[in-house]
């Protein structure tokens, strides 16, 4: 199972939020390049980048900062955050980003998420953010009926690389992952899921490699700041 480090942008700085409240946020780093660079020396395989203004605004607005991680390291990273149309995709996939992950519109036009990933093969994720078990959308500004487990079997036949799940509810709360629906998810797809939301120390991380469920992997962000997971010791452990 592959740990992704998260970093969430916010104004070009490294946060967190809070159950993804954007007036709870905690700036960790003011430098997202160094703090990339610090995540790829210890040894990480990914990284997991968020622009979350543009996820409200609906178009890139932390370029600048993806761009300085992506000329500073070699490490594969994806992006997720207001990415909705294929020229978007396009120029990022061009400027070395490895993966897109399209959130919204899976929600609000899954035939765009279909095109893209029948032309860029292996480099396109859904993003499924849910509360209760419902999808929101726009940053999770708007709650819909949309069923998380249904809204990823509607695209086992599409061909993207893997699904991102996040239990909103847990995010940024330090309070362990919703081990038990992600396993749900990931059981009920043949598409490889990457579990967020919550992921606060390495018995979590354990955990969801031994649910038995097909998870691909697992991201975490604010447990690696504050230091309850030390990110050389979750690899090795991983690995094992």
């Amino acid at each position: 199972m592959i740990l992704y480090p998260a970093i969430d942008l916010k104004d070009g700085k490294a946060v967190r939020l809070l159950r993804g409240d954007m007036d709870k946020a905690t700036v960790f780093n003011d430098d997202p390049a160094a703090q990339a660079l610090d995540f790829v020396a210890a040894g990480c395989e990914w990284l997991h980048l968020v622009d979350l203004n543009g996820a409200f605004a609906g178009q890139p607005v932390n370029a600048a900062a993806v761009e300085a991680i992506l000329s500073q390291t070699q490490t594969p990273a994806q992006l997720g955050g207001g990415i909705r149309d294929m020229a978007t995709i396009e120029t990022w996939l061009s400027k070395g980003l490895a993966r897109v992950i399209l959130g919204t519109v899976a929600v609000e036009n899954p035939g765009l998420v279909r095109e893209a990933a029948r032309s860029f093969p292996g480099q396109v994720a859904v993003g499924i953010d849910a509360r209760g078990g419902r999808v929101a959308t726009k940053g999770w500004a708007e709650e819909t009926d949309v069923d998380a487990t249904d809204l990823a079997r509607s695209f086992e036949d599409a061909g993207v690389a893997a699904i991102i799940y996040t239990d909103i509810n847990r995010d940024g709360a330090m309070q362990g992952p919703n081990i038990e629906a992600t396993a749900a998810l990931a059981h009920a797809v043949t598409i490889p899921v990457i579990a967020s939301g919550g992921v606060s120390s390495l018995a979590d991380l354990i955990a969801l490699r031994d649910c038995g469920a097909a998870l691909n992997g697992a991201i975490s962000g604010r447990a690696l700041y504050d230091g309850a997971i030390d990110l050389k010791e979750a690899l090795a452990a991983l690995r094992s």
